[in-house]
């Protein structure tokens, strides 16, 4: 029962994450902006080339995307092996899990098809803005969250 919630959950945030980027890659063109609420959020159409808040989006090797490419799929490896195996996890450490699973095969699916991941969700204070994100990278930090509350929730055992 539980592997089918971890199946359906990736499932909807890989399709959401799809169907947003792709809704801004036709409806925005690149670096383009719509402020949706003034002076604190945006939807902008941005390529990171790099990961996670643009880290080696400035690198000039011609290995880049093969290196990210390949730690990627490595990483969406071991968690489709250890969601595999959910059984051996409470039930916030497998949401949690499902979400990073997920939001990772968004991402990767944009670096395999294009190079880049799309980002479009841009918050901001004044001229003060977080880095420019999507759906797959929301729904990993939210798994992250869920895993460490798992950790500090669980029970400790007697020695």
């Amino acid at each position: 029962m539980m592997r089918s919630w971890v199946i359906a959950i990736s499932s909807v945030i890989f399709a959401v994450d799809r169907w947003t980027k792709w809704w801004i890659e036709t409806t925005l063109s690149p670096f383009d902006s719509k402020t949706v609420i003034p002076g604190l959020f945006s939807l902008v159409r941005s390529e990171n080339l790099g990961v996670a808040f643009g880290l080696f989006s400035e690198s000039t090797s011609r290995y880049r995307t093969v290196t990210l490419v390949v730690f990627s799929l490595a990483a969406v490896a071991i968690l489709g092996w250890m969601l595999w195996r959910v059984d051996r996890f409470d039930r916030l450490t497998a949401i949690g899990m499902s979400l990073i699973f997920g939001g990772a095969l968004g991402n990767v699916f944009d670096r395999v098809h294009a190079g880049a991941v799309t980002d479009f969700l841009d918050f901001y204070v004044g001229n003060v803005h977080w880095y420019t994100f999507n759906i797959a990278d929301s729904a990993i930090c939210v798994g992250a969250g869920l895993l460490l509350l798992a950790m500090w929730t669980k029970p400790k055992h007697a020695a």
